[in-house]
């Protein structure tokens, strides 16, 4: 199960994918002058972009990674020799209550019965005798390597064997025993004391998560051939993951609460990585993953009688091809270094050669073909601007013939024909929002008043304009969110006559209950590991120490010792980066759709783990941007556009479709010039991302791009989550506000339960507490 080296050596970019550092991506400062010193910087920039003629990256967005793959990462490579160390324990125990036989000759009944002796053995005093028996279990959940011929056999009788520890209790007994070591005070100040934390720190830790990750892992993995019951102990392992029992918080708080405590530095030695990777993998075994996402979406919508989803996003990307990286002369500063234009029309010829391997699909989609052109003059040309002059491979792009089919006659002999694309991958998207600005600006126009948020009269306005509405209504769409805001209005207006909302008890309403105290704090954390995981040249001395797992207890002394050791901790940066990421996806993505107010191998040319991190991190960004213009004011403030443009270099389909998406939201703020000299990224935008009707994205003109009032967009929208929160979990017990009854049908209707002698005394009650006493009605008025 231990990843070779080459896989976690992923961090180093291939095909000049890196972060900038000597590959010509600098600020164009240090050019070398002269003619050669400027031929040698065009050389050295056109090596550094790369062919445009790479290939794309074969890489499938999923969940996870490989089953094998996503064994591996558990572990580090200072680790290798605790597996030896593991097998040790076993066979000692084994041979002891077992003779002359191995584990995989053993029938189920002598297996079990085996795994309960061990496991009345974790409940000893000694503390070293509890870990010789959980590094025992330890190898059992990694799959008896030692009596196997091959990898399929270990991850067999990994998946087979974690099975039966569960079904023996073992899990509920790890999570006894972690609760224990997380409560270890004498190892926490013995971590403190410490002026370096190893991996010897965090031995019994490792173990004890070690087991219960490879336990989830194997068990959520579904396959559609498998023994009788597991189907069984799946649901009931996600439903003790999920829910509370005896009267205990959800395993994932418990992770979470590990999480907050490492990164306030009283617990420093807590393995963090497989802290993490476990609880990403608990939660997505219970609240499920993207597919199972996608289906309560879809469930969701039907409930509320909203229409079907058109496409899945996932599925439609997965289909996409990914697009020629853009060219990236304007970042380089070679605008001053620009021929004039008569050497630039004297190159063309050449230039064309080294792009006459380009994808046919993706010069098709750089050219109108229903825009009919014409040869520029030289005034022209003279008069293009040093921006969009500079773009070499824009302009070289534009420089191709049509791709208007020949007449027959001239059609030319290939075997390869253009595939013209029917049309834009994504059905396009209209909200209640957009029609009622299109008939307000339509009507202040024709009829000079309006009819605020009115869309079904045109009485007035001119006959496109009932066409163009016709359109728009055709593609409106409603999503659950603004079902939710709507509802959630509502219930805040008219608490009383709404009566108490019934929220279903599903897991991710449990989740959501239990984090909400804390959630900030959860998510701080989070972000403080991921800063400290992520790649950046400066030195982060205040930064937490998220090396502790990783890290032997003497230092390397030899020069391959050290570079494995490097080696290792990039890995390990890694996997703590693809774990956060993905970990905030899925919580994201389930608690909007809870509640919209709730927050590889040798041969690869990539990192698997990486690129998952990366369109995660993107995905992230723009859930986070999605309609919220104050948020994407930051991107432009923070100057992100070149970022993502550079990250278009990465050729994958999906990665690139959520980096345009946010660069389609930013193009209305960076002005006219920037969009003029990056044609090819606003063609790409075009043919790969959702559009809405009347969306004028690329031309700036939209009433949302005013920059006013950003602040205020903010704070209402906190205030909205704040009392949303309130409302639904910070109820009291005896509230004034609770909704009464006033209809006196129904309360005379209400039928009581009233003491059999009630209808021989009812008369006399009466008569004696009604009839014969008076009634002072100032008295009555004075205390009302």
């Amino acid at each position: 199960m231990e990843e070779p080296a080459a896989a976690g050596a992923g961090s180093q970019p291939a095909n000049g994918n890196g972060n900038g550092n000597g590959n010509g991506n600098g600020n164009g400062k240090g050019k070398p002058a002269g003619p050669k010193g400027r031929e040698a910087f065009r050389n050295q920039r056109r090596e550094s972009e790369g062919s445009v003629d790479c290939p794309t990256l074969e890489f499938e967005y999923g969940d996870a990674d490989g089953h094998a793959a996503e064994l591996s990462e558990l572990y580090s490579y200072t680790e290798n020799l605790e597996f030896t160390t593991n097998r040790r324990c076993f066979e000692e125990d084994f041979k002891t209550q077992v003779q002359d036989r191995e584990w995989l000759e053993l029938e189920e009944d002598a297996q079990k019965t085996y795994v309960m002796g061990l496991l009345d053995r974790l409940e000893v005093v000694s503390r070293e005798t509890r870990l010789k028996g959980a590094r025992a279990v330890l190898y059992l959940a990694q799959g008896t390597f030692g009596e196997c011929d091959s990898e399929v056999d270990v991850l067999h009788w990994s998946r087979y064997n974690c099975f039966l520890l569960y079904q023996m209790g073992t899990f509920s007994a790890f999570l006894e025993l972690l609760h224990m070591e997380i409560d270890n005070s004498q190892a926490c100040s013995s971590a403190l004391r410490k002026p370096a934390v190893s991996i010897a720190d965090s031995t019994e830790l490792r173990v004890l998560l070690s087991v219960m990750y490879l336990m989830v892992e194997n068990i959520r993995l579904e396959r559609e051939i498998e023994p009788c019951g597991w189907r069984t102990a799946r649901e009931t392992f996600r439903s003790e993951l999920s829910f509370s029992t005896h009267h205990e918080e959800p395993f994932a708080l418990l992770l979470f609460s590990m999480v907050t405590k490492f990164c306030s530095g009283m617990a420093p030695h807590f393995p963090i990585k497989k802290v993490l990777l476990l609880l990403w993998k608990v939660v997505m075994f219970t609240l499920g993953g993207f597919d199972h996402l996608q289906a309560l979406k879809i469930q969701k919508r039907a409930e509320l009688g909203l229409p079907p989803l058109a496409e899945d996003s996932i599925q439609v990307v997965k289909s996409m091809r990914a697009a020629s990286p853009p060219s990236y002369t304007l970042d380089l500063g070679e605008s001053q270094l620009a021929p004039p234009p008569s050497k630039l029309r004297g190159r063309r010829g050449s230039r064309r050669q080294l792009l006459t391997k380009q994808d046919s699909l993706d010069i098709y989609n750089e050219r109108d073909l229903f825009k009919t052109e014409e040869p520029a003059t030289e005034e022209e040309e003279e008069s293009a601007g040093d921006g969009e002059r500079t773009l070499d491979g824009e302009l070289d792009l534009l420089e191709q013939d049509p791709l208007v089919p020949p007449p027959p006659s001239q059609a030319p002999l290939s075997t390869e024909r253009v595939a013209f694309p029917k049309g834009l991958p994504w059905a396009p998207k209209v909200r209640q929002k957009d029609i009622e600005h299109f008939l307000e600006i339509s009507r202040n126009k024709f009829i000079g008043f309006t009819l605020g948020q009115d869309t079904d009269t045109l009485v007035g306005l001119p006959r496109p304009i009932h066409e163009s509405v016709k359109t728009l209504k055709q593609h409106k769409y409603i999503s659950i969110a603004d079902v939710q805001i709507k509802n959630e209005e509502e219930l805040e207006k008219c608490p009383m006559s709404l009566g108490e909302e019934v929220v279903p008890e599903t897991p991710c309403e449990i989740l959501y209950q239990g984090m909400l105290y804390s959630l900030p704090q959860y998510m701080i954390a989070l972000l403080k590991i991921l800063l400290a995981a992520a790649p950046t040249s400066k030195a982060k001395t205040d930064s937490i120490n998220i090396l502790a797992d990783v890290l032997p207890e003497e230092m390397p002394i030899t020069v391959l010792q050290s570079m494995k050791l490097g080696i290792d901790v990039n890995r390990h940066k890694e996997i703590i980066v693809k774990s956060i990421s993905a970990l905030l996806l899925l919580l994201l993505k389930h608690f909007k759709l809870n509640h919209i107010y709730q927050e590889a191998g040798d041969n690869s040319q990539f990192c698997w783990r990486n690129l998952f991190s990366c369109i995660n991190l993107l995905r992230l960004l723009n859930k986070l941007t999605k309609w919220k213009h104050s948020r994407t004011m930051m991107l432009v403030v923070f100057k992100s556009a070149p970022i993502l443009k550079r990250a278009l270099k990465v050729k994958q389909a999906m990665l690139q479709l959520y980096v345009l998406k946010l660069l389609k939201i930013q193009t209305k703020y960076l002005g006219r010039q920037w969009r003029k000299s990056n044609m090819k990224t606003m063609s790409a935008i075009y043919q790969k991302v959702r559009h809405r009707m009347n969306d004028d994205w690329a031309y700036g003109n939209d009433i949302d791009a005013r920059p006013w009032d950003f602040q205020a967009e903010e704070c209402t929208l906190r205030a909205n989550i704040e009392a949303f929160n309130s409302r639904r979990y910070d109820k009291p017990q005896d509230s004034e506000f609770s909704p009464v009854d006033n209809c006196l049908q129904s309360v005379l209707g209400q039928r009581l339960d009233l003491p059999e002698d009630f209808h021989y005394s009812y008369e006399l009650w009466l008569e004696r507490e009604v009839f014969s006493q008076p009634i002072c009605w100032e008295e009555l008025l004075q205390n009302y």
